[in-house]
């Protein structure tokens, strides 16, 4: 099953797919979003599909939103990946990294990519990302955080590396804030359906291929990623945990940085595949 929001920007309504056809979520809910989630919203869908009550849609021309709107927090661990960590420079961390994106970066997954009037070191980063539907606050072990995970989707945790690197401060989340630097979905599959540790995940610029890795060679998993976030704030329904990135990106000197007019192909077995295009900000 997955969990889609179709439809122009601000505008998007929420579908669910199974077997290749899809229906329409109105008589169920009007958004797929942190609310729905906390109150059942993917049990309520299958109960739904099981009784046949959700009329099929027709979607083929429709632009595809984020499958999760509004999410109050993208929390972000990095480095998560030890062959990335070393292209970094770094050594692989012993307790995991965390940063945040701003929630307005999410934008859907094929849409433009803007690159800010002065960047010069725009990045790409496939990521596993997970959303959560139940509020988690100090959770007793990584095993606990599978009841409060609704499910995952894809990530493109865009990233300007100077701005990260060269004048952050000691901090990120400048190199990771412009608009539309989190590209999301294109669906939300829920989380008994996929096993998270044994997702292949791939990246290419203009056809060209990239990264190419496994969720297995993560240094901290899904359930102790979200276990520990839990004891330094509180986990709400509908936010966005991206999980790290592997080895292939721009940053390791082996690529060029991304270019106006260069495409990017993000993709991770199970969950679809996302597609963007760079376009520069030009201002006055």
């Amino acid at each position: 099953m997955e969990l889609l929001r179709l439809g122009p920007v601000g505008q998007e309504r929420p579908y669910v797919r199974e077997a290749g056809i899809v229906y329409d979520l109105a008589p169920l809910t009007a958004e797929i979003d942190g609310a729905f989630l906390a109150s059942d919203g993917i049990a309520r869908v299958r109960a739904a599909l099981d009784r046949g009550e959700l009329p099929t849609a027709e979607v083929e021309r429709l632009r595809i939103g984020a499958p999760v709107a509004r999410p109050t927090a993208v929390v972000c661990i990095g480095q998560n990946y030890a062959a990335h960590a070393a292209e970094s420079g770094s050594l692989p961390p012993e307790h995991p990294v965390i940063f945040f994106k701003h929630p307005n970066t999410v934008v859907g997954p094929n849409d433009v990519v803007l690159l800010p009037p002065g960047a010069e070191k725009v990045d790409w980063e496939v990521e596993l990302a997970i959303v959560i539907g139940k509020t988690a606050r100090y959770l007793s072990s990584p095993d606990a955080a599978r009841e409060v995970i609704a499910g995952y989707t894809i990530s493109n945790d865009v990233s300007e590396r100077a701005y990260q690197l060269d004048v952050s401060g000691g901090q990120w989340s400048k190199g990771k804030c412009s608009e539309t630097f989190n590209p999301l979905g294109p669906v939300l599959v829920p989380a008994d359906e996929v096993d998270p540790q044994a997702l292949r995940l791939r990246s290419f610029v203009n056809g060209e291929a990239r990264q190419d890795s496994s969720t297995a060679d993560m240094i901290f998993p899904v359930l102790q990623i979200v276990h520990e976030l839990s004891q330094y704030l509180v986990l709400e329904p509908g936010d966005v945990i991206n999980t790290g990135t592997p080895q292939g990106v721009a940053l390791s000197g082996r690529f060029p940085y991304l270019q106006d007019g260069d495409e990017m192909t993000i993709e991770i077995e199970g969950l679809g595949r996302q597609h963007q295009r760079t376009e520069r900000v030009h201002l006055g």
